[in-house]
């Protein structure tokens, strides 16, 4: 088969496993996990980088390779306006013009504030940022993030850290049908049958950091993930057959009467 790959603002990654670098029992194991991922995009709250040295940040100090693309986020934002200037601290800093716009206005669900979220995202994309927006699963808001120039749109599954799944497969699945650009389901995913379920959907890619980080085995976990994403994408170019209401024998059955 030819290369699969997925493409981002004109940038290609063989991955589609996007992986987050926090809450991991220590540095060692968070490396392990990454090799084991393959993954090649990186993403990590900017609250939590030294941005004066970021070449000997606690966080970003421990990668072992600079291979990697790097996706800070916005997570701690409120609205728009400190989510902009996150994302413009960090790309004076020198880690990256690409952003992932986390704005969570309840801290009990920290479900993303759709108007501050798009507002924010028209801002930087207006100042040559790559925005990659965390959003619901809102097909109409995601389509208003793409028309606002997002490189990609990247709607939950189900609330931060929940582990809950793909709580509205049908509203991925509209987001899918009418995106033009990479759909990378992020939040809320726990195990491999989740990724499988959302590969299948026929999104882009995933990113999560939870359910690998705080797994009893990340490294194990991580694996896991990376197959379970090849796994489903594979099952959704393959097409899967149509659900019906009543069984079809694998048979003819004229072929089971004996003569």
């Amino acid at each position: 088969m030819s290369k699969d790959l997925l493409t981002i603002a004109g940038r290609t990654f063989s991955s589609r496993f996007l992986l987050g670098t926090g809450r991991y029992p220590n540095p060692f194991v968070q490396n392990e996990a990454i090799k084991a991922a393959e993954a090649e995009i990186l993403t990590f709250a900017i609250r939590r980088v030294n941005l004066s040295n970021p070449d000997e940040d606690a966080i970003l100090q421990h990668l072992e390779s600079d291979v990697f693309t790097y996706l800070p986020n916005t997570s701690g934002a409120s609205n728009a306006e400190e989510a902009v200037r996150i994302a413009r601290l960090a790309k004076a800093s020198g880690i990256s013009d690409w952003i992932k716009i986390e704005i969570s206005a309840n801290e009990k669900t920290l479900l993303p504030d759709p108007i501050e979220t798009l507002k924010a995202t028209e801002i930087l994309v207006q100042e040559g940022f790559t925005v990659l927006p965390y959003t619901s699963d809102d097909p109409i808001l995601a389509k208003r993030l793409e028309e606002a120039g997002a490189a990609a749109v990247m709607p939950g599954g189900s609330p931060i850290g929940t582990g809950l799944g793909i709580l509205n497969p049908y509203n991925i699945g509209l987001i899918v049908e009418e995106a033009n650009v990479p759909i990378i389901v992020d939040a809320g995913l726990g195990s491999a049958a989740d990724i499988t379920q959302a590969m299948e959907l026929g999104v882009d890619g995933v990113l999560m950091n939870t359910p690998v980080a705080k797994a009893k085995d990340p490294v194990r976990m991580a694996e896991a993930m990376k197959l379970a994403i090849q796994a489903g994408r594979m099952s959704f170019k393959a097409g899967r057959i149509p659900k019906k209401p009543y069984a079809t024998a694998s048979s003819q059955y004229e072929s089971l009467i004996v003569k």
